[in-house]
């Protein structure tokens, strides 16, 4: 079976790792794809698609079953993840609990649903009250499969605020990660 992971990896961290490694143990996953968003519809991202490409290249290189897709990058679109399972059906399309949260606002969720299984990563204590109204105004709630992932408090923006002030990233990103923003500047206030 393959699985997906999507998302902007501006940068990819060691939480992005973690729930990749835990999807895989959790669903049986062969191979899982990650890509990376191009043209985001629903956010501004800041750090150009093949930069951004390179550094989850770095970030996943070696984890076994694992490959990183140029897919959404190379499509002269938006990257909606409707158009993403409909190339790859009967996948697991994986995301955090956070993203799963504003579920209903994506493009198209039940077709998403349609197309693949949602698995929904949560952490210990997360409010499952946050998304039960999430499940209830999907068609198919069964299409939706929670698991828990250990907690890794880091998040994207927070690296890049981090990284804007010349702090390092050791210990949060893996270490290629780490050496690339440092030697290419990335992130830094201009």
């Amino acid at each position: 079976m393959t699985g997906l992971f999507g998302g902007a990896f501006d940068p990819p961290h060691n939480g992005h790792l973690a729930l990749a490694r835990r999807a895989r143990a959790h669903f049986g996953l062969d191979r899982l794809i990650v890509l990376p968003t191009g043209r985001a519809p629903h956010k501004r991202v800041e750090t150009d698609p093949e930069t951004r490409f390179h550094l989850a290249s770095l970030a996943f290189a070696g984890m076994p079953g694992l490959e990183v897709s140029r897919w959404e990058i190379d499509r002269d679109a938006p990257s909606y993840t409707v158009e993403t399972v409909r190339h790859w059906p009967g996948s697991v399309f994986v995301v955090g609990a956070d993203e799963f949260a504003d579920f209903l606002a994506w493009h198209e969720p039940d077709a998403i649903l349609q197309h693949a299984r949602l698995g929904v990563a949560t952490r210990p204590g997360y409010p499952r009250e946050r998304l039960e109204p999430v499940l209830a105004g999907l068609a198919r709630p069964e299409r939706v499969e929670l698991f828990e992932l250990e907690p890794n408090p880091v998040s994207s923006r927070e690296l890049r605020a981090r990284a804007a002030r010349g702090e390092s990233l050791s210990g949060l990103v893996p270490p290629a990660v780490a050496d690339e923003i440092e030697q290419r500047g990335l992130y830094r206030a201009r």
